[in-house]
């Protein structure tokens, strides 16, 4: 951000008493409450850092790191002193006191808008770094942020910054917001939609080169005959022949070549009998086969189209959880898996996931589905009695875009898994419930 802005927004900063909670929505954004009812959103990224206003920014996931812990610790329910911009750089640096009920202690939370070292550092009085979103070493910079060490002052600008008017900032923040969306959407659209139409093109093929199920029983039956054609014939098979000349029940010549040579004409007939059964077994399953690849393929199509529908980025990280699975632990392909604020989020691609969901879920879980209509089944893994609202808002709307690409208004039908009954398949019963709306027209 220009110099000339901060130092707009820390005079915007000084009207506020009090920050009410802090807490990480991203791996680099930083929520502040400022007085019970009014956000701002700290970007820290490196060399693009801002900060903004918008409605609601979605928390992508619970942050537990040291830096987090502490900042909650020293900071939520605290009073804000002072708010200052240090040295006139790119740093500002909020005064606060936190009372106890042995003493008031005084901490400083410091934002550096410094390009390749920008960075949260949470400060004492004596100026040592308590923690720091990035730990700078001395081999990256002489400016070492360490715990426990001394923080330095960065060296004075060798040039004057330009001054740069705003007539109004908070107005200026919302602005900040929606430029970066914009960009920032277009771009990862572009970069997640190449990528899931490469598995559409995947599934595609293999949908494609699927074989037809006359084909597939007439080939079993082929080598069926072949087979005992070939027990019928016994006396006029050479061992070790690559090509057998044979009469078929009507007195017919047949000319039948084999890829290797056989002991036995016994061991042919059971390689012909083994291709039969083969056969007829892809032929009998085919239409599983067929129906999983299907529905992954509009699993996939549902998929590109809430790319291509989301309004901001906040949609695009929930839909591509950074999460890592262990590696040691097997996924299951047609399960989609979503991080919603911490909650993982369980989504089935077609009736057999519908069922491992519902058979794998814990009685605490929280089952959706859509209303009186087939979709698909989602599970929210919980223990707690009470789930916020915005967790199953979220997952709701993630039931829905996943089910359908049609706007309007639809019901969602959620409930703890205990209180659903499998009768027959995917389909089921439950008495207890609750509904809520997700309109998709907005």
């Amino acid at each position: 951000m220009k110099l000339s802005h901060l130092k707009q927004i820390v005079k915007y900063l000084k009207k506020f008493k009090k920050i009410s909670a802090i807490y990480r929505v991203s791996d680099t954004i930083v929520k502040i409450v400022f007085d019970k009812s009014d956000t701002l959103y700290f970007n820290m990224q490196r060399s693009n850092s801002s900060i903004f206003k918008c409605s609601e920014y979605p928390r992508s996931k619970v942050y537990n790191a040291p830096f987090d812990v502490i900042i909650s610790k020293c900071f939520n329910r605290s009073n804000i002193l002072d708010v200052v911009l240090v040295d006139e750089d790119k740093i500002i640096r909020f005064k606060t006191s936190l009372a106890s009920a042995y003493k008031e202690e005084v901490t400083y939370l410091q934002f550096e808008f410094t390009g390749k070292y920008t960075n949260i550092i949470i400060l004492n009085e004596e100026g040592i770094v308590l923690e720091a979103l990035r730990h700078v070493d001395l081999f990256s910079s002489f400016r070492e942020v360490r715990v426990g060490q001394k923080l330095l002052n960065v060296p004075p600008a060798p040039f004057k910054a330009k001054e740069y008017s705003l007539d109004d900032v908070e107005e200026f923040l919302y602005e900040v917001y929606e430029k970066e969306q914009s960009s920032k959407l277009v771009s990862l659209k572009k970069q997640k939609i190449t990528l899931l139409n490469k598995k559409l093109q995947k599934l595609q093929k293999l949908y494609d080169r699927l074989d037809s199920q006359a084909e597939l029983e007439t080939e079993a039956e082929q080598f069926k005959h072949y087979g005992n054609l070939i027990l019928s014939n016994i006396q006029n098979i050479k061992p070790y022949s690559t090509k057998l000349l044979l009469k078929d029940y009507d007195g017919n010549k047949i000319e039948i070549r084999l890829n290797k040579p056989h002991a036995t004409p016994f061991s042919i007939s059971e390689m012909f009998f083994a291709k039969s059964k083969k056969a007829k077994q892809r032929a009998f399953y085919l239409h599983i086969e067929e129906e999983s690849l299907r529905s992954k393929i509009e699993h996939i199509k549902c998929f590109i189209y809430t790319v291509q529908e989301a309004k901001d980025v906040a949609k695009i990280e929930l839909l591509f959880p950074k999460h890592q699975q262990n590696k040691k632990v097997k996924t299951n392909d047609s399960i989609e898996t979503f991080w919603v604020e911490g909650y993982k989020v369980e989504l089935g691609k077609n009736e057999k996931s519908n069922i491992e969901l519902l058979k794998s879920a814990k009685a605490r879980n929280i089952w959706l589905h859509m209303k009186e209509r087939p979709s698909c089944h989602v599970i929210i893994h919980t223990d707690k009695q009470q789930l916020p609202q915005n967790i199953i808002a979220t997952a709701a709307r993630l039931c829905v875009d996943f089910t359908t690409t049609s706007k309007g208004r639809y019901l969602v039908d959620y409930t703890p898994r205990r209180e659903v009954s499998i009768q027959n398949g995917a389909k089921v019963l439950y008495n207890k419930y609750k509904t809520i709306e997700v309109d998709t027209r907005e």
